[in-house]
């Protein structure tokens, strides 16, 4: 199997809906964010599929020594062997790459986070930083681009959070910020036991509610010259979008069960931002 081969199997088989985004792009810039994905699925399976914490510490060392000998020209992974040939054509710094680790790392570190200023650290990481480099690869002239990507990631990883609060739970993580599950009376103990209640309810539309705020802001932060670049960008938005509305439509019954599209509804929603420019 060729390093592209390994990536492409990666980015299909998270079945996430960035692979939708991707199959619009032209060859050279679908390569690029393919290899990119794969890194940024590599380093978060870490986390989410390695029991012991330090092993999993281990592995991410591993992972932040591969990236700096793949920039001292000496990749040995198959997805740096894909990506490492993009780096310079698109921008992807090895910071970036050091950056997602580094939030990878988090989650190892922290399972609670005090507020929001302090969770938005960790998806500025995780997030913000993947944001920017796929505004990057997608084509970005304007500089103002940067701060759209950051604030539509940080939307993006707001709607997983919402939705993953259940598997998260179970993996002994609460995402929600402690102040703001003390203002609506939810305890940590029935979000890990998923007790669905009023006050759960409340709380999720609340953090709804900043998502979507924060969608409206990213999309009107867009410079008009990169609107046609950054489809992409836009594609994804109407799927996460769509996402959330269909969690706020079903009471937020995330904590026993993970709310989904079907591949053929995110097909659609990335073809209408392709081709007619609707989301």
């Amino acid at each position: 199997m060729t390093p592209q081969e390994y990536v492409q199997q990666k980015a299909a088989a998270s079945g996430s809906s960035f692979y939708y985004a991707f199959l619009f792009l032209p060859k050279p810039r679908r390569a690029a964010i393919t290899a990119f994905y794969a890194f940024c699925r590599e380093v978060d399976d870490v986390v989410d599929e390695v029991s012991d914490p330090g092993v999993a510490r281990t592995k991410l060392a591993w992972w932040q020594a591969e990236v700096a000998k793949s920039y001292n020209g000496e990749p040995s992974h198959p997805v740096m062997k894909a990506l490492m040939p993009c780096a310079g054509e698109f921008g992807i710094e090895q910071r970036h790459l050091h950056a997602v680790i580094e939030g990878c790392q988090m989650d190892l570190e922290q399972t609670r986070y005090l507020d929001f200023q302090g969770l938005q650290r960790y998806c500025h990481l995780v997030a913000g930083i993947v944001g920017e480099v796929s505004a990057r690869i997608f084509g970005q002239a304007d500089p103002l681009t940067t701060e759209y990507a950051h604030k539509l990631g940080l939307a993006f990883q707001l709607t997983n959070i919402i939705r993953d609060v259940g598997e998260d739970a179970m993996r002994g993580r609460i995402y929600l910020p402690v102040n703001e599950l003390q203002q609506f009376d939810v305890k940590a103990h029935e979000v890990i036991n998923r007790k669905h209640s009023e006050r759960f309810i409340a709380l999720m539309k609340f953090q709804a509610a900043r998502a979507h705020v924060l969608y409206d802001e990213a999309l009107a932060l867009l410079p008009e010259a990169d609107r046609r670049s950054q489809k992409p960008g836009l594609m994804m938005a109407s799927i996460y979008r769509t996402l959330l509305r269909e969690i706020e439509a079903d009471d937020f019954q995330v904590l026993n069960q993970r709310v989904s599209l079907t591949p053929l509804r995110k097909f659609w929603l990335a073809w209408k931002v392709q081709a007619l420019g609707k989301m």
